[in-house]
């Protein structure tokens, strides 16, 4: 443990190693340490209310758009604040975690923003989280270098402009507490990126930018933005300095997108559809209700007429209210010295991509530099423009529309693959990796998350598969442990002591299995094996 003696009541409990005492400087700890004392308190408040709402969803209660704030949606008359700049065509955006090379790759892939990912794609280890710090100062710096296995990286003259995305609210950073509590996951990413770095993005002519994951309320916008009103008069920067992307990536969220908009609308600029994070809290929403399931995974497209809607409604909400509406991301990957594999993958970005740019959308996500041409393509085909802020989708979303499952298949082959994949996951989140190719997919935490989630529905529920097998624990634990057996063939004996697959497989069986569907996997596991 180590306390800054100017800093009564603040301590950092993780390993200083050379270089993180540049940013774990006294001045930025104290401004982070400012932010937990006066927001920790409401913090904690929308997440105990976070919780009732779940049990109200439990028990049958029904979900619907806020009657308390039909008045804000009724009023034609408010904007959001025009966007910055740099910020008006954001037709291609690449996404990924915050290691160095991956940084300065991303910001020369040609893409026009890269949100530098401190949430789902990266694992919250103390190391993760404060390395990335280090490299998102030296590329806000524009300074940024590597030099890796006899190879050179610096950055281009253009490069995408970045922007960061912390940790949810759910989440604490274990390795520093003020007062004695564990500060926010979220204050602790924010705090340290916007002292060490706004006014440097600003003087190169940009500025501090965030993506906002997995808000459930328009209460939890309005501590954001009190979050942004605090930093900005700390650092006398003037209101509206900070803008923030949030992420339609719950359920509750999509009923409360104008609102969330609404409560930001001094420093917000877009919403982006996170599709897969929304697939995994359609499912947590209706954990308790066996009229909701979904059928496998691969078969929850975004045609599907529930995602669709959800779609089309997040378009039409911010054009409505002169905000940019992102497209979400396309799994896809290139697949090394595999023509067809990478024909197959491209065919099925650009139809993606062609039915986000047809719908309204901005701009869209990628996972890979190698996508970002293929995704461009498509929209300076589809989108002249630097956006479509006059594209407005016709008609409105029903609570029905929004919630409405699909049909589909129930499979075997459904089943094993989110279990293969649940582990794969795991077990890489496990060694510290956040964003992880398997099956020639990009996938991240929202993909564990749906796996385990969806089976943990279909128990409870007493589903029964296309084939007529009864989803219950006896089947979860047989295919547990045949694809653990296979992980184990694929990956080999020598590797498999350290490749932590064995505790991923038991991770998920555990939480699959539970009597208590646990909100985020991410909780329970960092408390595990990164909070020490």
């Amino acid at each position: 443990m180590s306390q800054y003696p100017a800093l009564a009541g603040v301590h950092v409990l993780g390993a200083v190693q050379p270089g993180y005492e540049t940013i774990l400087t006294p001045p930025a700890l104290a401004f982070v340490a400012q932010l937990h004392r006066m927001y920790e308190t409401t913090r904690r408040s929308l997440l105990t209310a976070r919780m009732q709402h779940q049990a109200w969803y439990n028990q049958g209660g029904e979900i619907d758009f806020a009657g308390e704030m039909s008045s804000v949606r009724a009023d034609p008359n408010w904007k959001v604040r025009p966007a910055p700049a740099d910020l008006t065509d954001r037709r291609v955006e690449i996404t990924g975690p915050c290691d160095r090379k991956m940084v300065i790759n991303a910001l020369n892939s040609g893409a026009k923003c890269f949100m530098a990912c401190l949430e789902d794609a990266s694992a919250p280890t103390w190391d993760v989280m404060v390395q990335g710090q280090v490299n998102l100062r030296d590329a806000a710096a524009g300074t940024i270098t590597l030099e890796d296995k006899g190879k050179s990286y610096a950055l281009n003259a253009q490069t995408a402009v970045l922007i960061a995305r912390p940790r949810g609210w759910h989440l604490d950073e274990a390795h520093m507490t003020v007062d004695g509590e564990r500060v926010s996951g979220a204050i602790f990413d924010f705090g340290l990126y916007m002292f060490h770095n706004a006014k440097a993005l600003i003087a190169r002519g940009s500025g501090p930018y965030f993506y906002l994951p997995k808000l459930e309320h328009y209460l939890e916008a309005r501590l954001w933005n009190n979050i942004f009103i605090t930093a900005q008069s700390m650092l006398d920067l003037p209101l509206g300095t900070i803008r923030a992307t949030v992420l339609i990536e719950t359920l509750p969220g999509a009923f409360m997108a104008e609102e969330i908009l609404y409560e930001l609308r001094d420093h917000i600029t877009a919403l982006n559809c996170g599709r897969w994070d929304y697939i995994f809290s359609y499912i947590k929403t209706f954990q308790n209700d066996a009229s909701k399931l979904l059928p496998d995974r691969a078969a929850v497209t975004m045609t599907v007429p529930f995602m669709a809607k959800y779609a089309a409604h997040v378009v039409r909400t911010c054009h409505k209210r002169g905000a940019h509406a992102m497209g979400g991301m396309s799994a896809f990957i290139p697949v090394k010295d595999d023509e067809a594999a990478n024909e197959k993958a491209y065919s099925a970005v650009r139809a993606d991509k062609e039915r986000e740019a047809t719908l309204g959308h901005d701009g869209t996500w990628v996972a890979h530099p190698g996508l970002v041409g293929v995704a461009r393509d498509v929209f300076d085909r589809l989108m002249p423009g630097p956006n479509q802020l006059h594209v407005i989708p016709a008609g409105s979303a029903t609570a029905a529309d929004l919630i409405t499952p699909p049909q589909g298949p129930r499979t075997l082959a459904g089943l094993t693959n989110n279990i293969n994949v649940g582990i794969g996951y795991i077990a890489a989140w496990l060694r510290g990796q956040g964003a992880v190719p398997l099956h020639n997919l990009m996938e991240d935490a929202a993909t564990a998350e749906i796996s385990r989630t969806q089976l943990w529905q279909w128990k409870k529920a007493g589903a029964s598969l296309d084939s007529g097998e009864k989803v219950d624990a006896d089947l979860i634990n047989r295919v547990t442990d045949e694809q653990l057996a296979v992980w184990k063939a694929q990956v080999g004996d020598n590797f498999f002591a350290g490749g932590k697959y064995t505790e991923a497989a038991e991770v998920f069986r555990t939480l699959t299995l539970a009597d208590k569907l646990e909100p985020f996997l991410t909780v329970p596991a960092y408390e595990h094996y990164f909070a020490r």
